[in-house]
């Protein structure tokens, strides 16, 4: 075998490969002989088909399989004895004009290809613990407990029929059949059958609930609305829907008060329990927003510290991931670039850009678990699936199977989970200063694409 480096270029490299006739020969021998005691042939008993007979049925097939065994094995061999970490697949040509890869499959003639490879750079990493980092943090007040009892308690109040011949006011709960059209004819999605709508809530298309005022249990009535032009379909964005309405009950809202009684409701003790509760997950939300806006800023941090150019390949993969996104939710709101104050150049040129960020951030924290041993265990691993799983009540077996029999599914699962513990690592060697700010900054949102 005889291996030549032809291309040695920033992360790519080139080999040209031989392998001798006679290497191949002896493989494909080894695979015939193999065979032998396997096959069953009419006229000969088990393990006594003459080799040359097996050679004669099987011997291209046996050349094609050890071709591919032997290119995977030198590919292998040479990314093992150069210590390369691959961006991605090696690229491998052979032969492809007929006469010759037929004399290659004949047994008369040297394989000759070569691969191309992609690496990933070597990474020296930064010393973690000269980061310095703000984690903001915000106190849960008695109003914001207050502001989300009053929403539970908005959610759960009771409605009672109105009286006969009463009228639809702001508020009320209407149950409505209508068929929707537009120019005339019906759209898909456009039919409802004793569906609520309570007048106010904007839950409905801008002005389809308001032209609900005034209408009685029994009544009919037509309501025009337009979709918004973001809406999600963009089919229907922008357009202007005519809907035949029949309202068939009104409902006035009850009222409810947050009291002992209505946390028992609730499954809790008293109201004090109650509050208890809304402060907990108050709190978790604020520690979620908190930790969120403390990755961001490590994460901002690596980037500084670690400048290298990333694989080319991994970061048009992640590109066209991102690019493809971005437009999609473009089509679904049936916006333009236009519309976002930028052309499709430099948005391009944008997205880009946060596509190398993310790899090189990437390889950074993968360079970090492996430097340090930071692994996922499958206790860890199954518990999150279990979590998965637990989203989709009565089809937990069929989840757990899917992800089974799929191990890309599983590595989904393993990098946010491996991620966040590269997080916690790096944010116990850093230096931290923790800073109380307002719920308003610390909810305050960021641009995320470049996370």
């Amino acid at each position: 075998m005889q291996v030549t480096e032809t291309l040695s270029e920033g992360l790519k490299r080139e080999y040209s490969v031989t392998i001798p006739v006679a290497e191949l020969a002896t493989k494909v021998d080894a695979r015939l002989a193999e065979l032998k005691d396997k096959v069953k042939l009419n006229g000969f008993r088990p393990g006594k088909v003459p080799v040359a007979h097996i050679k004669k049925l099987y011997g291209r097939s046996a050349m094609a399989e050890v071709i591919e065994a032997t290119v995977r094995d030198t590919n292998n061999k040479i990314v093992t004895d150069n210590n390369f970490k691959l961006a991605a697949d090696p690229k491998v040509t052979l032969p492809t004009e007929e006469a010759e890869v037929e004399k290659l499959i004949n047994g008369g003639s040297d394989l000759s290809y070569t691969v191309g490879i992609e690496i990933v750079p070597e990474i020296k990493l930064a010393n973690f613990k000269d980061i310095k980092l703000t984690r903001l943090t915000a106190d849960v007040a008695e109003s914001d407990i207050d502001e989300g009892l009053a929403r539970i308690v908005d959610q759960n109040k009771p409605y009672a029929p109105k009286a006969d011949g009463a009228k639809a006011e702001t508020g009320d709960r209407v149950k409505i059949a209508f068929v929707g059209t537009i120019g005339g004819v019906p759209f898909e999605g456009g039919t409802g059958e004793d569906i609520d709508v309570q007048i106010g809530s904007n839950t409905f298309i801008p002005g389809f609930e308001e032209q609900l005022i005034g209408i009685g249990a029994g009544d009919d009535r037509t309501v025009k609305a337009t979709f918004p032009t973001a809406y999600a379909n963009a089919e229907l964005a922008g357009k202007e829907a005519e809907f035949a309405v029949k309202a068939k009950s009104i409902e006035a809202p009850g009222s409810l008060t947050a009291d002992d009684e209505f946390a028992k409701t609730l499954g809790l003790e008293s109201l004090a329990k109650l509050r208890d509760a809304v402060k907990d997950r108050l709190t978790r939300d604020q520690q979620a927003a908190s930790r969120q806006k403390l990755k961001r800023a490590l994460l901002d941090e690596l980037d500084k510290l670690h400048s290298f150019d990333p694989p080319p390949t991994m970061v048009e993969d992640e590109f066209n991931r991102v690019w493809a996104s971005v437009t999609e939710e473009l089509k679904s709101e049936n916006k333009t670039f236009a519309d976002e104050d930028t052309t499709e150049d430099k948005a391009r040129e944008e997205y880009r850009t946060i596509a190398a960020r993310r790899v090189r951030l990437g390889l950074v924290l993968a360079e970090i678990g492996e430097k340090n041993t930071i692994t996922v265990t499958d206790e860890e691993l199954s518990r999150a699936i279990a979590e998965r799983a637990r989203q989709f009540a009565g089809q937990e077996q069929r989840v757990w199977d899917y992800f089974r029999q799929n191990p890309q599914a599983v590595a989904g699962v393993r990098a946010p989970i491996f991620e966040e513990k590269v997080v916690d690592f790096l944010v116990e060697l850093a230096s931290v200063t923790d800073k109380k700010v307002s719920k308003e900054e610390l909810f305050k949102p960021e641009d995320e694409s470049v996370a």
